[in-house]
């Protein structure tokens, strides 16, 4: 049972119709004793940091994250998800992520138009699972902030006036800064490998 978590901060509905797709178990989570059924969680995540983490907090979500993650439980972060899994953002402040991650979550400059919003194309680092059958294709961004000083968990990059990481992951957390519920089939191949990777891991 996959577990998306409800904090307040992200569009699960879009996500819940691509599992749906996918014919993968899932519940909404909104507090931490709601954990013990799943064998695996996604972050997803709209907005500005400080709010998502605090709205983590206030539920007592953010402890029971770092729990699982310890656990060696599969979590997987979406868009502004994957960016509270970092050890701080300088987003409108300086706050404090989950620091599951190493790296700052730090906006976007050069000589481009910020957010990034649209379709870029994904440069692919790493011969991880989870990358499987995507051959470099498209997925749908919408994001003003970035993962710096992470490079050793990219997987994945796009270009957009420099290098920012697209798919990061260290042992059982992956994280996606695009929307794959909304990147066509490349987002949901990429769905459908994280859930085979589940299961794979669940057999275990």
């Amino acid at each position: 049972m996959i577990g998306i978590i409800d904090y307040d901060s992200g569009n699960i509905f879009s996500l819940a119709a691509a599992f749906n797709r996918l014919d993968a178990n899932h519940r909404l989570v909104t507090a931490p004793t709601e954990i013990n059924n799943c064998t695996a969680l996604v972050l997803p995540g709209v907005g500005a940091f400080g709010d998502a983490i605090n709205n983590l907090k206030a539920k007592g979500l953010n402890e029971a994250i770092l729990h699982w993650v310890n656990a060696g439980k599969p979590l997987l972060g979406i868009c502004l998800g994957m960016q509270l899994l970092f050890e701080k953002s300088e987003e409108h402040g300086i706050y404090q992520g989950l620091g599951i991650l190493p790296g700052t979550i730090r906006r976007i400059t050069g000589q481009v138009k910020v957010p990034h919003m649209g379709w870029n194309k994904l440069h692919i680092i790493s011969n991880h699972n989870l990358l499987q059958n995507i051959s470099d294709g498209y997925v749908y961004f919408v994001h003003s902030y970035y993962a710096a000083e992470a490079s050793e968990v990219v997987l994945a990059s796009t270009f957009y006036g420099e290098e920012i990481p697209a798919v990061v992951g260290k042992n059982n957390v992956l994280g996606m800064q695009f929307h794959p519920e909304k990147s066509g089939p490349v987002g949901m191949t990429l769905l459908k490998n994280w859930v085979e990777l589940i299961e794979a891991s669940d057999k275990r």
